[in-house]
């Protein structure tokens, strides 16, 4: 997939592409339902299939008091995951107060019509853009007539009686409700991010963790949960834990991996957590015997849940 970063820079080979525009945030299973009925058409037509995204997301750039900002993917797993979905360019157009003052027309003309000379653009059926979100299916069906391409505009995308969007997912993660999550996303929720040094309570309570500084903001509450961990392209079981450690009354949120039959230096490096289940929510304990005894049952769940989970993922 090529990644093409403004406008300006679209090469004329994407001239007459199918095209979709949004801003993808978690490329969930309604964005997937997007990009298959994209690559579909684009093959149809032998033509190329095309995203338009922006970067930064625009309510960065719009409400940058909101922190903070629940990005369900980073930019650089966003770029990833559509990649693996057959698409064969996606164009970011740089987000910024200035551009935002770009009416949907002057976005049509500029855009698709003089720069790509779409053949067909195919939306979510809530998705707005331009200045006062005034470009809509409505909008765009008579750019489309006046201009000569075909508007398509998908109905929303549902797993049973639940519509699949971005905010869903978001509010699922923020309840600890990573199972749902992951159902709607099409995959485990993650988060990436360094090893850094903690306060080494595991190594005594015999019990190692790799505590990591995660990129995203988007933190499930705190708890215990049933992860996986990446660490230099192999997948372990393991579990995590978030809070503040009541039981030694820290004062700083921590995100602490426990990986199962693994002990080794690993600071500095990346760790990628997939969540999949939460276990329980955070405890204060007595004394640190309790906790070791609790941190055993957590782990005795925790590898049977993982390996009804791994069983799955084998047939």
């Amino acid at each position: 997939m090529d990644v093409i970063r403004g406008s300006e820079n679209i090469p004329a080979g994407l001239r007459g592409a199918v095209v979709t525009i949004g801003n993808f945030d978690g490329v969930h299973l309604g964005h997937q339902h997007i990009f298959r009925r994209l690559t579909s058409e684009a093959h149809r037509e032998q033509r190329p299939a095309a995203v338009i995204s922006f970067e930064p997301h625009p309510k960065m750039v719009l409400h940058p008091e909101r922190r903070p900002f629940y990005l369900i993917t980073s930019p650089e797993e966003k770029i990833r995951h559509i990649s693996n979905l057959g698409i064969d360019a996606l164009i970011l157009i740089p987000f910024s107060l200035d551009y935002a003052r770009t009416t949907a027309e002057e976005f049509i003309h500029d855009v698709l019509w003089e720069r790509l000379r779409i053949r067909k653009i195919i939306i979510g059926h809530d998705y707005t853009f331009g200045r006062g979100k005034e470009g809509n299916a409505t909008f765009l069906t008579a750019s489309g007539n006046r201009l000569g391409f075909e508007v398509e505009v998908l109905s929303a995308f549902k797993i049973g009686d639940t519509t699949i969007s971005s905010t869903r997912i978001r509010k699922a993660i923020l309840a600890g409700e990573v199972r749902c999550a992951a159902s709607l996303l099409g995959r485990p929720y993650n988060l990436t991010g360094e090893v850094v040094p903690g306060h080494h309570r595991g190594v005594s309570l015999g019990f190692p963790t790799a505590n990591i500084r995660p990129e995203k903001e988007l933190i499930p509450p705190s708890g215990v949960y049933a992860v996986h961990a990446i660490l230099e392209g192999y997948r372990r079981q393991g579990v995590l834990s978030i809070g503040f450690n009541p039981t030694f009354a820290d004062q700083q949120l921590s995100i602490e991996v426990h990986i199962f039959d693994f002990n080794e230096n690993i600071y500095g490096k990346s760790l990628d957590v997939l969540f999949i289940e939460r276990l329980r929510g955070e405890i204060r304990f007595a004394d640190s015997g309790e906790l070791i005894a609790q941190i055993g049952r957590d782990i005795a769940l925790a590898r049977e849940i993982l390996q009804a989970e791994d069983s799955r993922d084998v047939r």
